[in-house]
């Protein structure tokens, strides 16, 4: 049996692995089309370790966070990976964000975080001295990594396994003959039993090579951030986030202590020009092309017109960021602000105009895709390849395409 995992990210690194684990036997070929593994989201991230909290109980996110946290810190301690468990504070900052940041608690507990604290605007001001806010829950698992060394590490133990890794190998066919796929790359010809595809931001194009319809789509945003000054990092202790709104589609800004020294503040939420658009300016016609005239957009950008304004806007003036920074900590000024890193997020999109908040993954005959993890796909990477591998071994045989499944809520 010969498996092919196309995406060298953590979760196709990840799921490699669990490949591995599980079916000691079988041949594992990963392919990426970068020179690299963990090119794009993997490593162009917050490095947050995130628990769980802000999940649906019940939900795979829920379930694979939680899983995923913990088996992530002790893949750190075995490989001797940089990582601290720092906690974070979630803030709410006026009565109405009271009873959301409750609920928050409750769904943390309901999910199984183990530690978590109710703070008044004393408590929570010995551990972030410098926070706004009136209360807050202390989320004692989380912490920071380095991601970067996380994959290195993954695909050391792979190859030492006996797995293969080919980079620059760019997959632009597929085709199943019987029960192979034949695959054509940028690095030659490779055929499979079959394949698994982690291609993240470019997880539906694959999914489309392999012949299933786009119904959901890749809509690329840019989270762009600042770093605070050496003078103003004092200002920050660990990682201080807001309590989420529930009219706006993302996380929203908040501060970030970063594994490799400094803090984090950011991100925004902007349309991007590129999938791997990781700059303002960056843009390849055929992503703004194929964003542009998919009409789950327009009823996106329709249903928070206000809020996408805002986020461009943000984008282009420091001042507007650091006011919606100075929510959290009133103390950082434009001046602490200079510009820091920007990742892509691979947010799938429904025709609908609404984005897929859970994991969502496709079976076909041969074939499994991860379609939809964003965050907290890098925490949750080993548990969601476990749960991805598991569902490939055990569909093999099982699947054909009149008998095609869907997992994950949408």
């Amino acid at each position: 049996m010969k498996f092919v995992v196309i995406g060298g990210g953590l979760v196709g690194l990840a799921t490699a692995l669990e490949l591995r684990r599980f079916s000691a036997g079988a041949e594992i070929q990963l392919l990426e089309k970068e020179g690299q593994v963990g090119r794009h989201q993997s490593t162009h991230n917050s490095g947050v370790l995130h628990a769980g909290l802000y999940y649906k109980p019940g939900s795979l996110k829920a379930r694979l966070a939680v899983s995923g946290i913990r088996r992530m810190v002790a893949f750190c301690e075995q490989h001797g990976i940089a990582h601290d468990i720092c906690g974070k504070l979630v803030i709410a900052t006026n009565a109405e964000e009271i009873v959301r940041l409750r609920t928050l608690l409750d769904r943390g507990e309901q999910n199984g975080l183990c530690g978590l604290r109710w703070l008044g605007q004393e408590a929570l001001r010995e551990i972030e001295p410098h926070a706004a806010g009136i209360a807050a829950v202390h989320v004692p698992e989380e912490g920071i990594v380095d991601y970067r060394a996380v994959c290195t590490a993954m695909r050391s133990e792979l190859e030492q396994q006996g797995g293969t890794v080919s980079t620059n190998a760019e997959v632009f066919h597929a085709e199943r003959n019987g029960q192979r796929w034949a695959l054509q790359t940028a690095a030659g010809d490779f055929s499979a039993d079959f394949i698994i595809n982690c291609a993240g931001l470019h997880s539906d194009r694959v999914a489309a090579l392999a012949g299933e319809a786009r119904e959901a789509r890749i809509v690329p945003f840019r989270g762009e951030y600042y770093k605070l000054r050496a003078s103003a990092q004092h200002l920050v202790k660990n990682l201080i986030y807001p309590v989420p709104d529930p009219s706006f589609p993302f996380l929203g800004v908040h501060f970030t202590r970063m594994i490799e020294g400094g803090v984090e503040a950011g991100p925004n939420a902007v349309l991007a020009m590129a999938r791997e658009g990781y700059s303002k300016w960056k843009l390849r016609p055929g992503d703004l092309f194929d964003a542009v005239t998919y009409g789950g957009l327009w009823k996106f950008m329709r249903r928070h017109r206000s809020m996408a304004w805002d986020e461009v806007v943000r984008s282009f003036s420091k001042e507007k960021f650091c006011a919606s920074l100075q929510r959290l900590v009133p103390a950082v000024q434009v001046a602490d602000l200079e510009p820091g890193m920007s990742g892509v997020r691979a947010q799938a999109m429904l025709p609908d105009g609404t984005l897929m908040q859970d994991f969502h993954f496709v079976e076909r005959e041969g074939a499994l895709h991860v379609i939809n993890a964003p965050s907290p796909g890098a925490t949750a990477c080993l548990a969601i390849g476990e749960f991805v591998a598991q569902r490939a071994l055990t569909s093999i045989g099982q699947w054909g395409r009149s008998a095609a499944c869907s997992i994950g809520a949408g």
